[in-house]
Order: C-alpha cells, then structure tokens, then sequence
C-alpha cells in the first residue's frame, strides 16, 4: 500500500494491486509518493528526460487496459480524486449484497441503507407492566365468589374483529362483575365459517390467564338455563364503564343473564387504567391460538426464518375491499371498471365518505396501496431485493397477476399457500378464521411488519409488536407521500430521500397513546401497559 500525507496528519489509503508494485522500480515509486510541492524543477527536468520513465508509463496503461478487460477492474477507483472514500475490499456478504462489488463511498452507504432496513427501533427501555391496583385486587375476590350474575356474547365479524370484541366482552364482564360464558362466535355470512372459540383460541389457557380478574364459564349453570336472558342489540358507541352499569347491572340481577350483541366499538377506548391494563392482558397474553393453529403457523415462520431475516407485508388488495373503501386498484382499465360497476350495484357497501371522489380519497390516504406503490415504497426505504416477504391476506382482485410489479422487483415473495406442504393448509382450507389466524402468527414474528392500509390486523399486530419490544413496523404515511407518488418528474433518488424522511418516525417507535386520545390501547400500550420506571414489575 502506498501512503499519502495531508496537512491535519490523517492517513489515507491508495490501493494499488501488487502485479503493479512488483513491477515498478524503486525511482517509480518514489515518484509517486513524493509531494509535487516538494519535488525540485531540477528533479522534474530530470524525470521528463528520462526514457524509462514514459516507457514505465505507457507499460502502466497497458497494463491496466489488460486488467480491465479480465478481470472487470476499475482503473480508475486506485486514483479516485478523494482516496479517503474508497472503502477496503472485502468478501463477506451481507444482506444478499456482497460488499466486494462496492468500493466508492456512494455505493457503500447504499449497502448501509439497505442493511439498515432491518435495524430495529430504539424500544426506549419500555416493557410490559400490568401492575393492578389494590382496588382492583380486592373487587377480584367478589367476583370470583359472585354465582348470579352471568353475561353472554355473540361476535362477529373476520377473526381480528372477533379479538377485539372479545378483549371488550371480557372488560364489560369485569365492570358488571359478572361471570363470562365463553364467547360465541357468530356464522360469518361471507365466508361461511362456523368455528367455535376453542377452535380458533386456547379456551384453557384463556380461562387460567384470566383466572384472577373475571370467571369464565363454559356455559350456562342449571340454575340459570331457563332464565330469560335481557337482550341488548343497540349498545351506543364508546359507552363508559358508568354507562354500562347503570344501562345493565339491575336489570342483569334481576333476570341473571345478559346478552349482547354487535360489541364492535361499543366500549369506549378511554378506560381507568386498570381497565386499560386488562384489555392488554387479554390481548397480548390470554388470546392465545388453539394449538393446531400455533403449530402450523410456527412451522411456517421457520421457514421464512430459515434463510435470514423477512419482511411481512399485509396486503389489502380483495375486491371487497375496493369496493368498501370506494377506492380504485390503479393496475390496469379493466379492474377499475369491474370494481366501478359493483360499487354503482351495491352503494351500500361503501364505507367511506360518499361526497368525496377517488382523487380525493387518494390524496387523503384513505386507499390501500396497490402492488406498484408498495413496491416503490419498500425500494425507497431500503429494502434490499433479497428480501424474504411473506404476504398476507386474501387473493387480490386480479388474482396473483396482480402483485407481477411486486414480484418483479422483490422476487422472494411468499404466502401461506407457497410455504405449507402438501396437505397441510387442507384441514383450514374453508375456515377464514384459521387463514387469518395462520397470517397473524408468521407476521407477528417477522423481522419487518407493514399493512398496506389500516384495518384489525393491522391494528393488532401493530399493538403486540409495540408490547412485544418495539419490533419494526412500518406505518405507511400515505396522506402524505402520494403526492410524491403521482409526480412523474421526481428523479428517483429524490423521491427515495423524500420518502425516507417522511417515515423516520413511522417504524415502530414507542408512542404515548395519551397523544392518541380515543385510540384502543391495544394498539397503543404505552403508558397503561408498558412503563420504562426503574423496578417497575414486568408481566410475564
């Protein structure tokens, strides 16, 4: 290596390949590292006369041109105008990017972006910490003794929807102090599921977890089976704990049973904090899949597992989905018709605000992204073409067609479908609530979490990511990146530093939920259910 002074003192490097060394003579050397500042006219005069001295340099160029042509040597890195960006060679791969074919300082901190596409956010020493009141503790031993009082549930809705429904029924038991049958899953009447609770979740382990806040039953006791059960259909939204007991709680101990219904919401998501504290520990601890499901859904991890780290990716992208949001796919004429003449059809399943157009929409981030802005999306943060992606969710409207322009640039790309061996998804395969199930699990585990747009999935995993340790997650800022997405002009490194910027803070990072009034706590768990105090009790 020949080395170089400059005037602070610091040191830097010139590489220079030893067929050269061994080929030049000492004078050539010498020539080449002495200062131009330094070197006397008279010595100047002298190299320029001298024979050898151009005959070693045409031989030097010749050289090199060979070299070039061999072996896809750059002549130019060795006398790049800033020696000091020039990085050492190495053979070592990481990320699926050998950092041998990368010298000049540009390009490695492109392999600096990428690789860090799978750092993780800085947690800041948050953990779980369900610590219950004494109040609390001492209502636990009236209820547990209390044999009159017995609520009943019906949930609806997709397997996420069920969840919350359940983490909300468990809460209204506590609040009325009564016994809770173990929840009934209502037929959907779009898929045609008809799991039970103990098909799709651990009943006993639901049961033990929850063993010390409310009694769960497996059905109704003799003595209350021909009780007339006080039927409420038409809860409001967001009801208050004060709400709900004065609404039920006489009437529950005049009749000993109540029904309830359509649950989705009803409760409000701003709760004393004990209250907050159980709709956690329901969530993140006793809703545990049955094990049929934890079975197959861990195995399935293994193997995104199994060549390195993976990104998981929630695709919304059915055409229900299109069509409830009143948005447009945006990937060819034909789907944009199709999805445009349901919805003329059936307005009434449009969800999103009538009085607005799709442009609107768009620009307002109410619409899932579709498979070329989820690709541009992933490439702008980093995401290295290697990367391992499982995709969850039902098949697009367009069928596997549709993610071509995500496949093209990421082609690992995998779902439940492409990883299960032969026969294993087959005991499942009419049962959307064990499909949902299985997603949850591989996602929940992954390296990387993004859900193109919003919903219970994505909601949950977000919340047992959070309560898990701040594993990244990526909240796509769509109300504000689309614009960017809609300008043809950007040059492509432009929009990358652009979209990068735009999700610094958008990766997983713990987030008070006290700055997101009215948002459920399992989505949010910080401060009523993980706390960075000093000797604050962990739950486990």
């Amino acid at each position: 290596m020949a080395k170089a002074k400059s005037n602070n003192k610091k040191q830097c490097y010139i590489s220079v390949p030893s067929q050269m060394i061994s080929s030049m003579s000492s004078s050539s050397l010498q020539f080449l590292l002495v200062s131009p500042k330094k070197a006397s006219k008279t010595s100047k005069l002298k190299i320029f006369k001298n024979l050898r001295f151009w005959f070693f340099l045409l031989f030097l160029f010749g050289f090199l041109g060979m070299l070039t042509n061999w072996s896809n040597f750059d002549p130019l890195v060795p006398f790049a105008p800033n020696p000091c960006s020039i990085s050492h060679r190495e053979s070592s791969v990481s990320n699926g990017v050998s950092s041998s074919q990368l010298s000049v300082g540009s390009k490695v901190e492109n392999v600096e972006k990428r690789g860090d596409f799978w750092k993780q956010p800085d947690g800041l020493g948050y953990r779980p910490c369900l610590d219950f009141s004494n109040e609390y503790g001492r209502f636990s031993g009236e209820i547990m003794k209390d044999r009159t009082k017995y609520l009943m549930v019906v949930v609806a809705g997709g397997m996420n929807q069920q969840r919350n429904q359940i983490v909300d029924a468990v809460v209204i038991a506590r609040i009325l102090g009564a016994a809770l049958v173990v929840p009934i899953l209502q037929v959907n009447v779009i898929w045609g599921d008809e799991s039970e609770f103990s098909d799709i979740f651990d009943l006993d382990h639901f049961k033990s977890v929850l063993a010390d806040d409310v009694r769960i039953v497996s059905s109704l006791p003799s003595t209350h089976l021909m009780s007339r059960p006080v039927e409420e259909k038409r809860t409001p939204l967001h009801v208050s704990p004060q709400w709900i007991r004065s609404r039920y709680l006489r009437r529950l101990r005049k009749e000993g049973v109540l029904l309830l219904r359509g649950l989705d919401s009803r409760l409000s998501k701003d709760l004393p904090s004990d209250l907050q504290k159980l709709r956690c520990k329901v969530a993140f601890h006793a809703l545990k899949f049955a094990p049929q499901i934890l079975e197959l859904g861990n195995k399935l991890t293994e193997r995104m597992r199994k060549e390195g780290p993976y990104l998981a990716l929630h695709l919304r992208m059915e055409k229900d989905v299109w069509v409830r949001t009143g948005c447009l796919p945006g990937l060819s004429h034909e789907q944009d018709e199709i999805i445009n003449n349901e919805r003329k059809l059936r307005p009434e399943l449009l969800t999103s605000r009538s009085n607005m157009t799709y442009h609107e929409r768009k620009l307002a981030g109410l619409c899932p992204l579709n498979a070329i802005e989820v690709t541009r999306l992933l490439k702008a943060l980093g995401a290295p073409k290697s990367a391992r992606i499982y995709w969850a969710g039902g098949i697009p409207l367009g069928g596997k067609e549709a993610l071509q322009p995500l496949r093209r640039e990421f082609p690992h790309l995998y779902n439940k479908e492409d990883l299960a061996l032969t026969g294993e998804l087959e005991p499942f395969a009419k049962k959307a609530s064990f499909m949902a199930a299985i997603d949850y699990i591989v996602s929940e585990n992954s390296n990387v979490f993004m859900p193109s747009h919003g919903g219970n999935m994505g909601h949950a995993i977000q919340g047992h990511r959070a309560y898990a340790g701040h594993k990244k997650t990526i909240t796509p800022n769509k109300r504000q990146m689309l614009s960017y997405f809609l300008n043809p002009s950007l040059p492509e490194t432009e929009f990358n530093r652009i979209i990068m910027d735009l999700h610094r803070d958008s990766l997983g990072q713990p987030e008070l939920r006290s700055s997101k009034v009215g948002r459920d706590v399992t989505k949010y768990p910080i401060p009523e259910c993980m706390c960075n105090v000093s000797g604050a009790h962990s739950s486990s």
